[in-house]
């Protein structure tokens, strides 16, 4: 079957963000970890009338094995044979390489993240500046990051270093870049939760919101109770739009398998198609309880029409 990139329903960030924040839900940015998680991400999203994004990032493509080119085709493979109606963003997640940014937009992804958080906040915004401008004139939308957002697991971040966003930045950096979405720290970390417990600082997060036009996202959404999430996403005038949600997926794979440890995609192409039909059944159960529990957005594809 030949692939077709066009496919009208593949969005953009902005359009799917835009929506969301409008009526107050969020949409999940699902990390497969492997392509052949992605088909029970997508099947939950349409059995759940909700829009989604599937994402992968640089430092997966190392630790799992994953090709850009490879995780694209397999996106809209299935799109297009399972008749995927709901609006999808195919989004690279964690990128820091403006060559992998230019790979991913070549073969296909609809949204990029440019993570430039680790450097000075002068030299963050021009960093931004050109990945948005690269990406703009590909008709592509662009996603950074501002502040510190801790980590556990050390797979998208190389620090657990945490630093919130302070709000007077965020709307400078917004204006200065012209980017699509704002990852902002307000309290999550990435990873598994093993010391602290996660705690969002909505106050911070409405001075921030009130300061900025674009929509915000929460990464590290993996492990932090619903009703904060929730509280996030409700904010007056529109919260939290984009929660990134990976470490809940790679748990329910690991543990369906009865692994220790994670799957690369030799591992996966090596395992029996009932192995892998049996784990994709459990992962879509994952996906369709956080769309309809954690972010609101059962039903939002009819705010698209």
């Amino acid at each position: 079957m030949e692939i077709n990139l066009k496919t009208n329903n593949v969005s953009s960030l902005t359009k799917v963000l835009t929506v969301a924040t409008q009526n107050q839900f969020a949409v999940g940015s699902f990390t497969p970890r492997a392509t052949k998680m992605i088909a029970p991400i997508l099947r939950a999203a349409q059995e759940k009338n909700s829009a989604v994004i599937v994402q992968t990032s640089e430092r997966e493509q190392e630790r799992y094995g994953i090709n850009l080119a490879e995780f694209s085709r397999e996106f809209y493979r299935v799109i297009q044979e399972e008749n995927i109606t709901i609006p999808a963003v195919l989004h690279l997640d964690h990128t820091k390489d403006f060559n992998v940014i230019v790979e991913a937009i070549e073969v296909g992804f609809t949204s990029v993240m440019i993570d430039a958080s680790e450097q000075p906040f002068k030299e963050n915004i021009e960093i931004t500046k050109k990945v948005v401008k690269y990406a703009h004139s590909k008709g592509v939308t662009v996603e950074a990051e501002l502040g510190k957002i801790g980590t556990t697991d050390f797979i998208e971040t190389d620090t657990d270093e945490e630093l919130f966003t302070e709000p007077e930045e965020a709307k400078q950096f917004v204006e200065e870049t012209g980017v699509d979405a704002l990852a902002v720290s307000v309290g999550t970390s990435h990873g598994v939760y093993l010391i602290k417990d996660p705690k969002i600082d909505i106050d911070r997060l409405k001075e921030i919101r009130a300061l900025t036009s674009v929509p915000l996202v929460l990464h590290g959404g993996s492990g932090t109770p619903s009703e904060m999430i929730k509280n996030a996403i409700q904010i007056p005038n529109g919260g939290i739009s984009k929660v990134n949600i990976a470490t809940d997926l790679e748990h329910t794979m690991i543990t369906t398998l009865n692994r220790e440890r994670h799957v690369t995609e030799k591992e996966w192409a090596e395992l029996p198609t009932e192995t892998v039909t049996f784990v994709q059944s459990a992962v879509q159960k994952v996906v369709e309880d956080k769309i309809e529990n954690f972010l609101i957005s059962n039903d939002s594809a009819s705010y698209y029409v």
